[in-house]
């Protein structure tokens, strides 16, 4: 076949429309992928909401589904984490986390967990520890204050 500007074709192929609404063999039968009733489903209804009133109440209804806590989440630190970055005799607080990077800046709540060792004595001040990590901080040497 010579090649010429009718016989050129393109890369490749476009993808053809599924025809809707032609029984249920064909696959897109009953509702036609409509769902049921509503503005939606009818003819010229799928371009925007012609209802005003809906389209601010559409708006105003939060994307996010199940419960987020205003609390927020509680941030943990183990027990090696803190022998890893604080020196002997130092005095463990909420802000001293934040200034070391340990907990995000916007944490609200920290507690200590017991996971791993610690050999330094520090003194853990205004942050809940749990009742393994209460023993270990003491067991070196360490003090817990409220």
């Amino acid at each position: 076949m010579p090649l010429g500007i009718h016989t050129i074709t393109s890369g490749y192929r476009r993808k053809k429309r599924k025809r809707v609404g032609r029984g249920n063999a064909a696959g897109r039968g009953t509702y036609a992928g409509r769902g049921l009733k509503g503005q939606r489903a009818r003819s010229g209804g799928k371009k925007g909401l012609k209802i005003k009133g809906l389209k601010r109440h559409m708006e105003q209804i939060p994307k996010k589904r199940g419960f987020t806590s205003r609390k927020g989440k509680v941030e943990h630190v183990t027990v090696s984490a803190l022998d890893a970055v604080f020196s002997k005799g130092a005095r463990v607080t909420l802000a001293a986390l934040k200034k070391k990077g340990m907990v995000r800046r916007s944490a609200r709540h920290v507690k200590v967990l017991g996971n791993g060792n610690i050999a330094k004595s520090l003194t853990v001040a205004g942050i809940p520890v749990s009742k393994t990590a209460r023993e270990k901080i003491e067991k070196a040497g360490g003090s817990i204050s409220s």
